[in-house]
């Protein structure tokens, strides 16, 4: 079972949504907040499977409670459901560490499946999202740190970009779980971000990955 935090400043999102996510047969919503202060307080107890944040929000924003969430609890899930897109939103959003980052005009089934997703360990973006990541990282990037990459490493990282899950990498390679985890964490200090998301970004604006 799925457990589920849902954090939003709306009362009929909040309704609309739980309603949803509750009649599917692997998810449970355990807590429901309204501002990103309550949600931080929430999340810390309850240590959901997922939380989906808000971003707009009174007392504090969902960038800022991501944060402080992922500072206190760095293997928080988070995933963003908002209706914005705009820079001063989308960047603070996925520095602060969430997974993934869709809009609330997903439909509920959409959203769903992007939960599933974000559980398995993949990063759910909006294309734009995708596209502004990689030209600010286009902007930023002075040498191609990938040429630190073993050629394990490489291919785990190719894999990632595909949406593979950690364990989907271990059963495809025939390699122990935790000699993944260890690969991945080399992938993100040589590559020099933060996350599996900022990772998969990097691989496609180094344009790394085959197109098909």
């Amino acid at each position: 079972m799925i457990r589920i935090v849902l954090v939003d400043d709306h009362e009929m999102v909040r309704i609309g949504v739980s309603a949803y996510l509750q009649a599917q047969p692997d998810m449970d919503v355990i807590g429901e907040a309204v501002n990103g202060k309550e949600a931080v307080d929430l999340v810390l107890s309850l240590r959901p499977d997922i939380v989906l944040m808000d971003m707009v929000m009174p007392i504090m924003n969902g960038a800022e409670a991501t944060k402080e969430i992922i500072s206190k609890w760095p293997q928080a899930k988070i995933m963003i459901v908002t209706s914005f897109l705009d820079d001063d939103k989308v960047y603070p959003a996925l520095e602060a560490g969430a997974v993934s980052y869709v809009l609330k005009t997903s439909n509920a089934k959409q959203i769903a499946t992007a939960i599933r997703d974000t559980l398995s360990g993949q990063a759910v973006l909006e294309p734009e999202v995708t596209n502004k990541m990689m030209k600010r990282m286009r902007q930023g990037q002075t040498r191609p740190l990938h040429d630190e990459l073993t050629e394990r490493e490489h291919e785990i990282l190719m894999l990632m970009a595909k949406g593979r899950s950690n364990q989907d990498i271990a059963d495809e390679l025939f390699i122990a779980l935790k000699t993944v985890k260890t690969h991945v964490s080399n992938i993100l200090s040589k590559l020099e971000v933060q996350d599996r998301t900022q990772a998969v970004v990097y691989a496609f604006q180094q344009d790394l990955v085959p197109k098909t």
